[in-house]
C-alpha cells in the first residue's frame, strides 16, 4: 500500500481542516488505518484510528471530540476531519497503513499543519 496524506495547511485557532490519505497498491479496504502527528522536537504521537471496515474507532485523548477519522473504502481515502484547532496540534501530520490496529506497516509522507494563535 502506498500512501500520500493531503489537505494540510495554515489555520487560525478554532478553525477546521480535513486531511485526506489516498491509498494506492495493493487492496486497500482490509487495512486498518492510522493518523500520527510529529511536532517539532517531539516523537511522534498517535492520533486516531479507524478498523478496516471503519466500526471501529480509536483516539488519543486530546483529540477526542474534535476529530474524527472515516474513510471511503471504494475511493480508497481515509479522512481526518479536524475542528477547534489549538496551536498545539501544529505538527506534521502522517497516515499509516497495516494488517490490523496498531500494526502499521505502511507510512506515507506527512502533511503540515500550522495552527497560529
Amino acid at each position: 500500500v502506498q500512501l500520500q496524506a493531503s489537505g494540510g495547511g495554515l489555520v487560525q485557532a478554532g478553525g477546521s481542516l480535513r486531511l485526506s490519505c489516498a491509498a494506492s497498491g495493493r487492496t486497500f479496504s482490509n487495512v486498518a488505518t492510522g493518523w500520527f502527528r510529529q511536532a517539532p522536537g517531539k516523537e511522534r504521537e498517535f492520533v486516531a484510528a479507524i478498523s478496516w471496515s471503519g466500526g471501529t474507532t480509536y483516539y488519543a485523548d486530546f483529540v477526542k471530540g474534535r476529530f474524527t477519522i472515516s474513510r471511503d473504502n471504494p475511493k480508497k481515502l481515509v479522512y481526518l476531519q479536524m475542528i477547534s484547532l489549538k496551536s498545539e496540534d501544529t505538527a506534521v501530520y502522517y497516515c499509516a497503513a497495516g494488517p490490523r490496529l496498531g500494526k502499521y506497516e505502511h507510512w506515507g509522507q506527512g502533511t503540515q499543519v500550522t495552527v497560529s494563535s
